[in-house]
């Protein structure tokens, strides 16, 4: 069983770092409408599964695995931009962890929406 306060904040926060990511893929070059609304619906996937998530593990091992996990797909993306696809596939996923790290940190210990136990 999931709280609805645990889903509804992860999710808002997976939108906000979603428009943070995008602001900050925009200012090294133009992006598309495209890649803007991937960028912004990954991070706000990777939100609502942290907050649906039932992993009973420490908080911030949550976070960081849903951010290795959801940053996968749009990471092996970037080999199709031949002089900085490797670049741009480390930043994704470090950035991923990143964004699950305080994700699951603003969640857990600022609203106090913890995992809820069976």
């Amino acid at each position: 069983m999931f709280s609805t306060k645990r889903v509804v904040s992860a999710t808002i926060l997976g939108v906000v770092f979603g428009i943070v990511c995008w602001l900050l893929a925009r200012s090294s070059g133009e992006t598309t409408w495209y890649l803007t609304l991937s960028i912004i619906l990954s991070r706000t996937v990777m939100g609502f599964a942290i907050g649906i998530s039932a992993w009973q593990i420490w908080w911030w091992l949550h976070g960081i695995s849903m951010g290795i996990i959801f940053s996968l797909p749009m990471a092996f993306n970037a080999f199709f931009v031949p002089e900085k696809g490797c670049s741009i596939f480390c930043w994704t996923i470090v950035m991923g962890i990143i964004y699950g790290f305080l994700i699951e940190l603003i969640t857990t210990k600022a609203f106090k929406a913890t995992v809820a136990k069976e």
